[in-house]
């Protein structure tokens, strides 16, 4: 997925640990190292938010979106790329 979390950089910054951070967004640290390691499906924006109020940051610093390089050195999203594969066929 071309979306990196960048939680744990955040945790650094603020010298927090997860399960603190977890208290004060009031999930739990188990669905916080989920968002945290990139493997959520989703993220709801009222956790976002909260995220954000208590990291003292933007959602931008929490999320970014990485674009893969092609063989022709463009730099593509994932979606594209799976798209164009699919429409090259066998």
């Amino acid at each position: 997925m071309p979306i990196t979390v960048d939680i744990d950089v955040m945790l650094a910054k603020r010298k927090l640990s997860v399960g603190e951070l977890a208290d004060r967004v009031g999930i739990t640290p188990a669905n916080l190292a989920v968002l945290k390691n990139g493997r959520a499906k989703a993220v709801r924006f009222a956790t976002l938010a909260a995220l954000c109020e208590a990291l003292d940051c933007q959602p931008g610093d929490l999320l970014r979106f990485e674009a893969k390089d092609t063989a022709d050195g463009r730099r593509q999203s994932s979606a594209t790329v799976a798209k164009a594969e699919a429409e090259d066929g066998p």
